[in-house]
């Protein structure tokens, strides 16, 4: 008896031990476990799980502590869980601190502490005292250093001569290292490093990190990335070598005769900036810097252009030239360099990696005869051996391949997304040429991608080499295994989505694999033509990027590249990083400067805000709008804007481009009447009242010049009557509350007038799927999407796209790797899953589930991954009953509409189950 009442005792004690809330995923500056926050005030945030529904925080504590201090916030009566802002003492710049929380339940009951945490502060600017070293100094290779040319400069003798005369060496990617002998035993080391163009950082032979393409571009005038590695495990007693492999990238784009190039930029020669912090077990420490002592060897890429590709002489390779016991007296000695002028930034966002691997779908061997025809067509002589393979997948990056062969055998891959009718890679519309040139050094397997370029492409065009298996009679080098690596940005991918309608299911992977394809360092409009980031897909597919991946730390560099890129009059370029100018001496034209494209740094804010609860970059960028604002106003003429692309690729029986549907003027002071709207609200925001009152009054006056220039009373038409025009007034709550129902109406008459079908461009889609979906209008948009007819998703995927192309008709040319077109995935998920966030308590952690059952859809499943966990919901339509499954993350409330229904249920998180009939 007595062992019994023992068990029970302990079955008890157990019980009560299991804790209704368990801690998870801690950050700090929405990072985890970040190595080089800016600021000594960090904001911590955390996820919780339970096993109870309803769960809710209702206090919490902090303990921070480091080699120096321990600090802890008590308990503080707080549901916050996200964006908590610490308050003590400023933390100390470059020092590692740990950290953990603590909770309260509902029931003031608490947690158990949390796991450590771990988070940095990036050091100090003078801390980072290193030298910028290199092969040749910018001056001497008489570069014009961090001149931007405008197009109509671009094929002048005076612009082709300043880029000939040009040192060559400048151009030619480089080694470097430096050998340091280390005696004691090592407790911590940090490495400081940027290399710019690009960079490949080693030590002792191994890469450091797995990152392509880094530091991130930038406009390196104005902002310098650096990036910030633990080094400690691969650090050792005795000699160490830290080795770099320097190339070009934007920041050093020459380009090269023979190779595609959309633009020369230069901003110098490549160069190296590096310092490591190493910590020793008795108390000292040693720093070592980039400087006078380190070595440089050119380094086997004997070409590198982020437009034309890269070319690679494996007989250059130097076997263990970053590894200890190399000879380099043969090397050079370094020159020091002048530094970029950008101020020196930590990279905070997530970096650019190599994400997935696509093997071999099929294989054509080009006969001597479609060779021969081809040729004429790609200008460019294709060998005879060529042969070309279908990876099954549209996407950015480069290949990659295992070859055994002769010393001195050439292989080369040309990628592309297109095909010739003969079946040959084809960079018509993308930018030609582009190609990888691998040189073998011979003997053993060796295996090589690219470093320093990449491009969209499904297909690879082999030359110079014969698949395993395949006759060999020219004594070929065999190539054993090749791949296209998808690389693109690291960001967590958030969200997932199915439903009943196979188009929007394989809409929706169109639109990922797409954005992924231009989410590098920047938002790009396409992954091989131009590379650049043009700034109106950034806002208008914002919602689309932000429930599909987490961007915390990714946004804020896409507003410091817009800030970097503000001319001194208040334009917002259309491209930041702003790399070239179009225009003439007399100004921009509208492909420099257009209010539609300008205006994501108004916008870009607010969405982010939306979904992350944070308003900093309201408050971070305010001098930045208050700016463009006002020099949208010295345009205006009687409050009417008349400049810009406008609806740029509306639809119609006419090639895209220009706006033809809907006046520039309308579209433009649309924008302006909206930029004026969001201008008062973020004076508010900060507490400006006379900002405030200022920009209410400006946004009025311009609505109302709107309504009398463009809007017909007795017909109710704006503009010229187009679905653009329309959807621009009703969204942004232009018309008159009286007119509404009546401009809506008329919408309606038109989509239906064109056989459900739309006419909208690159900026009107969003405002139109939106207009509808707010409106009750989710059957007609049902109906206008789904089909296989152009314009329509349902079309790309009929013609085989695997990415969503410019066109909405892909035969029409263009690029078939561009995402402005994805404005049906916010409709997925804010619409047909009915996940919102509750725009009076932005960020997520009060939200409103509020599915849309439309047309004969019988389900949907989706989730998204906000900051404080994950929302899903299920559901399912069986004849007139519908149920709905839905799970509301610990810490948060969610009002539910049922479909029908107007009156919310609210629930704090847990898992749920509705039932209804419809």
């Amino acid at each position: 008896m007595k062992k019994i009442n023992i068990l029970i005792l302990l079955f008890l004690f157990v019980l009560s031990a299991i804790q209704a809330i368990e801690v998870t995923k801690l950050t700090c500056e929405m990072s985890v476990s970040p190595l080089a926050i800016v600021t000594g005030n960090p904001r911590f945030g955390w996820q919780m799980t339970s096993t109870e529904q309803e769960a809710m925080q209702t206090a919490y504590e902090l303990e921070i502590k480091s080699p120096r201090i321990k600090y802890t916030t008590s308990k503080i009566k707080s549901n916050k869980s996200q964006l908590v802002l610490y308050t003590g003492k400023a933390f100390t710049s470059g020092e590692k601190y740990s950290w953990r929380v603590r909770v309260w339940d509902e029931k003031d009951k608490a947690t158990g502490w949390s796991p450590w945490a771990e988070f940095r502060l990036a050091p100090e600017k003078t801390y980072l005292d290193a030298q910028w070293i290199g092969a040749i100094r910018s001056e001497d290779a008489k570069i014009p250093a961090g001149k931007r040319f405008m197009s109509s400069e671009m094929g002048t003798p005076e612009y082709k001569a300043l880029w000939k005369n040009i040192d060559t060496l400048s151009q030619k990617s480089i080694y470097l290292r430096k050998s340091v002998n280390i005696k004691k035993q090592i407790t911590e080391a940090t490495a400081y490093v940027c290399g710019l163009g690009h960079y490949e950082f080693s030590l002792n032979g191994v890469k450091v990190g797995d990152a392509e393409f880094a530091p991130f571009w930038s406009d390196y005038e104005k902002t310098v990335y650096y990036n910030t590695f633990d080094i400690t495990s691969l650090l050792r007693k005795g000699e160490n070598v830290a080795g770099v492999l320097l190339g070009n990238g934007f920041y050093n784009q020459q380009g090269g005769a023979g190779r595609y190039s959309k633009l020369k930029v230069s901003f110098g020669a490549p160069t190296l900036f590096i310092k490591m912090n190493i910590r020793y077990s008795d108390g000292t420490s040693q720093e070592i810097r980039s400087d006078k002592t380190w070595k440089y060897a050119l380094s086997p890429i004997t070409f590198n252009s982020i437009y034309g590709g890269e070319d690679y002489d494996a007989r250059l390779d130097q076997q263990g030239w970053n590894a200890p016991g190399f000879n380099d007296k043969s090397w050079h000695n370094v020159v020091i360099q002048t530094p970029p002028a950008g101020q020196l930034t930590p990279q905070q966002a997530a970096p650019v990696k190599i994400m997935e691997h696509y093997g071999i779908k099929s294989v054509k061997k080009l006969t001597r005869q479609e060779t021969d025809s081809a040729s004429l067509k790609t200008k460019r002589t294709i060998d005879p051996s060529a042969f070309v393979l279908d990876m099954g997948q549209n996407l950015s990056g480069f290949p990659e391949i295992t070859v055994r062969g002769k010393k001195g055998d050439k292989i080369t891959l040309v990628v592309a997304e297109a095909l010739t009718p003969e079946g040959a890679a084809n960079q018509n519309q993308t930018g030609r040429q582009h190609y990888y040139q691998y040189t073998l050094k011979g003997g053993e397997e060796e295996t090589w991608h690219p470093r320093f370029s990449y491009y969209g492409f499904r297909y690879i065009q082999v030359e110079g080499a014969v698949l395993k298996g395949d006759e060999n009679p020219n004594q070929l080098p065999l190539l054993k295994v090749i791949k296209s690596c998808f690389v693109y940005n690291s960001a967590e991918q958030t969200s997932s989505f199915e439903c009943s309608n196979t188009i929007f299911n394989n809409a929706h992977r169109l639109i990922l694999k797409a954005v992924e394809s231009n989410m590098q360092a920047v938002f790009t409009d396409c992954p091989h033509r131009e590379k650049l980031a043009w700034l109106e897909e950034v806002h208008l597919n914002g919602p689309v990027l932000m429930y599909n991946y987490n961007l915390s730390t990714f946004m804020p560099k896409v507003m410091q590249d817009m800030a970097d890129s503000q001319l001194p009059n208040g334009i917002v370029t259309t491209i930041a990083p702003m790399y070239n100018i179009f225009g003439t001496s007399k100004g921009f034209d509208e492909f420099g400067d257009s209010p539609e494209w300008g205006s994501t740094l108004m916008i870009l804010p607010w969405l982010y805000l939306d979904f992350y609860g944070d308003s900093t970059l309201i408050k971070s960028y305010y001098k930045n709008m208050h700016r463009y604002v006002d020099y949208l106003t010295t345009r205006a003429e009687n409050n009417i804007l008349s400049f810009g692309l406008g609806d740029w690729y509306d639809y119609g029986n006419f090639r895209a481009g220009y706006s033809r549907n809907t006046p520039v003027p309308l579209v433009a002071t649309a924008y302006y009447y909206y930029d004026l709207t969001l201008m008062a609200k973020a004076a508010a925001l900060i507490g400006n009242k006379t900002d405030e009152k200022k920009y209410q009054q400006l946004s009025q006056d311009v609505r109302n010049s709107f309504n009398t220039k463009f809007f017909n009373k007795e017909t109710k038409q704006y503009g010229t009557g187009s679905q653009t025009a329309y959807a621009l007034a009703v969204y942004l709550n232009i018309v008159e509350p009286e007119d509404r129902q009546a401009v809506l109406d008329n919408l309606v008459k038109d989509i239906k007038a064109h056989g459900n079908r739309l006419t909208t461009g690159d900026i009107g889609n969003r405002y139109l799927f939106q207009t509808l979906a707010q409106n009750g209008l989710n059957d007609l948009m049902y109906k206008m999407q789904n089909h296989e007819e152009a314009p329509g998703y349902g079309f790309q995927l009929k013609f085989g796209a695997t990415t969503l192309t410019e066109q909405w008709d892909p035969r029409m040319g263009s690029s078939w790797n561009h995402f402005m077109m994805g404005q049906i995935d916010e409709w997925f998920f804010a619409s047909l899953a009915g996940i919102q966030t509750n725009t009076n308590k932005p960020g997520f952690q009060h939200l409103v589930i509020r599915p849309e059952v439309t047309g004969d859809m019988t389900f949907v499943k989706a989730s998204y991954e906000t900051l404080y966990g994950k929302v899903s919901v299920d559901w399912k339509r069986e004849d007139k009953n519908f149920t709905l499954k839905i799970n509301i993350p610990v810490n948060c409330t969610a009002d539910v509409y049922l479909p029908g229904e107007k009156e919310a249920k609210t629930v704090n998180g847990g898992n749920y189950t509705f039932r209804n009939e419809k």
